[in-house]
């Protein structure tokens, strides 16, 4: 099988594998008991929370560990509309954000009586900041947006709009940097939350860490004990939290030589997808090269990717949270781009791992395909 869905999942790097494995077998004290192998443990993981807090420049009590990014996300979203409700109840995301914020802000407007703005994006998938202008109130407690799109690597310009919104209202900015981090330069200082996982770089599953400015309140999700601050009651899942450290190291250290390789492919692959019949690319020329939507005006996605996994391949439609909904792209709806090419879509991502050879082999399983298809 060759694997062309790095967005969605990647493989565990062996090192990760090694040290994690060594953590389970020697660390499993728990991180909040008093004993040495407790304390040991609880050292450890605190070693990693600030070797993370120093590659993402933040302070130490700044990043809280969690399960996931869907409950990263759920807890900058829902902690800061419940802690700040006394400021306000309008909260404002994007019409193409990852379904655990979509429907973190449905839960909010349908239960909690928030009203929720969903700003548009242009045709290249990027929210304009003049609309977040118009849409930010004064009784706006959050915004909340990716860096990077899932679906089609559209790079939204966090720092103008984070910028804008601090100074012309009270309300805080969430970025979701789930598609970003390990890729591209990720730059906090002008976020106040902030989500990230493992699994995306290389780690484990059920790794993740949300990023918390120091001056944020947040109303915590779990309620129990006072681990991570009192901001996510429950044990200490400390082998995962410590490892994430070295997981997020490597993936800084290799960052720049992954993106020069990751573009020179992408390059490749637009150049080959844009000579064939009836294949459209979704992608914005200036998003992330990480990820690369297509579509197929002949073939749906459903039929796509079932023929393509035959032939040996791992590619996506949408996103892979969304992929059992069988409904059509939204984001690529919100990019004015039609229902056919919505519906007829594909995600490729690439990574440092991806060769020349494998780009090749996909590239003539497509002509293969579409001759097939074409005469039958």
């Amino acid at each position: 099988m060759i694997y062309l869905d790095y967005a969605s999942t990647t493989p565990i790097r062996p090192e990760i594998l090694k040290t994690y494995t060594r953590l389970l077998e020697e660390h499993y004290g728990n991180s909040d008991s008093l004993h040495e192998l407790g304390r040991e443990t609880g050292k450890l993981m605190e070693q990693s929370r600030a070797q993370i807090a120093q590659l993402l420049h933040v302070y130490k009590d700044e990043i809280l560990f969690t399960s996931c990014a869907s409950e990263s996300n759920n807890a900058a979203i829902k902690g800061a509309a419940w802690k700040y409700a006394n400021r306000g109840k309008h909260l404002i995301t994007t019409c193409v954000e990852h379904s655990s914020i979509h429907n973190a802000m449905e839960q909010l407007q349908e239960v909690f009586g928030y009203e929720v703005t969903y700003l548009p994006v242009n045709a290249k998938g990027c929210v304009e900041v003049e609309d977040l202008k118009r849409a930010l109130r004064k009784d706006t407690v959050l915004v909340s947006m990716m860096m990077v799109n899932n679906e089609t690597g559209a790079v939204n310009a966090i720092r103008e709009c984070a910028q804008y919104v601090h100074a012309n209202s009270r309300a805080l900015f969430h970025m979701d940097g789930v598609q970003a981090l390990g890729k591209l330069e990720v730059d906090l200082s002008c976020v106040d939350l902030a989500t990230f996982s493992a699994h995306k770089i290389y780690g484990l599953k059920g790794s993740a860490i949300l990023y918390k400015k120091r001056n944020v309140e947040l109303v915590p999700l779990i309620s129990g004990g006072q681990q991570e601050n009192g901001l996510r009651a429950g044990t200490s899942n400390a082998p995962t939290n410590i490892v994430f450290a070295k997981t997020l190291r490597l993936a800084m250290e290799q960052r720049e030589d992954a993106y020069a390789h990751v573009q020179k492919l992408n390059s490749y692959l637009r150049k080959a997808l844009s000579a064939m019949e009836d294949i459209v690319i979704n992608s914005p020329e200036e998003g992330s090269p990480f990820i690369l939507n297509i579509s197929n005006l002949r073939i749906g996605s459903e039929i796509m990717l079932n023929a393509l996994n035959a032939k040996g391949f791992a590619v996506s439609a949408q996103s892979t949270c969304s992929s059992h909904s069988k409904a059509v792209s939204a984001v690529l709806l919100a990019m004015g781009l039609g229902e056919q090419r919505a519906t007829h879509a594909i995600r490729i991502s690439l990574s440092h791992l991806t060769t020349r050879e494998e780009v090749d082999a996909f590239l003539q399983a497509l002509k293969e395909i579409n001759h097939d298809y074409r005469t039958k």
